[in-house]
């Protein structure tokens, strides 16, 4: 992926020195697999699971003062930088051909834990987005797991991840998040699980269109980007968690749709490019 020399975002706050939690103990690699045990085989969601592993209630201290945007010389924070800039030049132009206007997220760099408008963020979930803030927290570990654990490498499949996040705050600004959300409080666990899976492929979608607009504009994609994408979207089903974790499989547990699905629904956001094309609610199949 050809990214170096692009406009980089100056919506990056960058906890990673102590912005962050003060004090607290760090959640390993076995709080982890407790967790995604939790999630693929009963269906608890990771962030209670992992509240109670890190003796969780306690009041973050949370350090004043607004973050600072990450060092010069900091290739990796340069590479997520550079591709939330892309979301925005992407999302901005779609929002005013349809006579909107698109307000941008902030993107938060963080280690270990964070304080967020949605509770405490840890790094064992992985990169999220909170719409009480409209920012998008990433520990960029993450990426590392993604290459050596769950066998999704390439600079692409990471911006993939950061778009997926970003399609999350578009749902957010369309108001599909607050119409989801009120529909989750008249629901029984399994409904509200497959009102998720509709959420999470829609942005799989989203991610899909910006990968299309980005490099109608750029053209910044190698030989094998697009496959390194499907591939981090394949690895991140919830049937491969669920087997890597447990051996076993739960459809009515699933919250974000099977490896099969995340591939189809971020392929036909690239093919199409258009919003219209991404209604996983209105689909009568995913």
């Amino acid at each position: 992926m050809k990214w170096e020399g692009n406009r980089e975002s100056s919506n990056v706050e960058d906890r990673r020195s102590g912005g962050g939690l003060v004090g607290g103990r760090s959640i390993g690699i076995g709080a982890v697999v407790v967790a995604l045990i939790g999630w693929g085989v009963f269906g608890i969601n990771p962030l209670t699971t992992l509240s109670v592993l890190s003796g969780g209630g306690e009041a973050p201290q949370v350090q004043q003062g607004p973050a600072p945007q990450p060092p010069e010389g900091d290739r990796q924070a340069a590479f997520v930088s550079t591709i939330l800039a892309s979301t925005e030049d992407v999302w901005s132009q779609i929002f005013r051909e349809g006579g909107g206007q698109y307000r941008t997220p902030k993107l938060v760099l963080f280690r270990g834990a964070t304080p967020t408008a949605c509770g405490t963020g840890q790094s064992a979930m992985g990169p999220f987005y909170c719409p009480g803030d409209q920012k998008v927290y990433l520990d960029m570990d993450f990426f590392d797991t993604m290459s050596r654990q769950l066998g999704a490498p390439g600079e692409f499949a990471r911006a993939y991840v950061v778009a997926h996040e970003v399609g999350h705050h578009v749902q957010t600004l369309l108001g599909t998040t607050a119409k989801v959300d009120g529909l989750r409080g008249r629901a029984g666990q399994r409904e509200q699980n497959a009102m998720s899976v509709r959420l999470e492929l829609q942005a799989d979608c989203y991610a899909g269109i910006w990968a299309r607009h980005s490099q109608q504009a750029r053209n910044w994609l190698e030989a094998g980007d697009i496959e390194a994408a499907m591939n981090a979207a394949q690895q991140i089903g919830d049937d491969t968690l669920q087997r890597r974790s447990s051996g076993t499989v739960r459809p009515d547990a699933f919250t974000h749709g099977t490896s099969a699905q995340r591939v189809r629904w971020f392929t036909r956001g690239y093919d199409s490019g258009s919003v219209q094309s991404c209604d996983t609610f209105g689909a009568s199949s995913l």
